[in-house]
């Protein structure tokens, strides 16, 4: 691979590296809100429940920050143009400043505090994103 070339992949394999990172969070925090969702609040008889209660429920409507983070992520990975150094350090510091709970914050900040309490599951794939956002340079 010539050098442009490698320079170009570098901030491919940062994000996507990522996004998959970011991804497997929002799993473990849907899974974990689910789960108290299902025995507090109601039952969830789908997945399809499910999926409307993401969308529309006030519940899981803190997980749309790091879905909509998510989502950018992607349509930057599949945009013709290669990602730049400093697009994926943006991504990166925006990822940072995303997971960092807040006992007395609001929105994600509270409730993904509040879910560190809770789940050791949730702590897990905190310290995977914590771990893997200090491999990842942010340019």
């Amino acid at each position: 691979m010539d050098r442009s070339k490698e320079a170009a992949a570098e901030p491919y394999q940062r994000l996507t590296e990522l996004r998959n990172g970011l991804l497997g969070l929002h799993k473990t925090l849907l899974d974990s809100e689910s789960a108290i969702y299902d025995h507090d609040v109601a039952r969830i008889t789908s997945r399809g429940h499910l999926l409307g209660l993401v969308m529309d429920d006030p519940w899981f409507a803190y997980l749309h920050d790091l879905s909509r983070l998510v989502v950018e992520i992607d349509e930057r990975l599949d945009a013709d143009e290669p990602a730049t150094e400093a697009e994926a350090a943006r991504f990166i510091q925006q990822a940072r400043a995303l997971i960092t709970p807040a006992e007395q914050g609001q929105g994600f900040e509270k409730r993904y505090f509040e879910a560190l309490q809770r789940d050791p599951n949730v702590v897990l794939a905190h310290g995977a994103m914590v771990r893997l956002l200090s491999t990842l340079r942010e340019g």
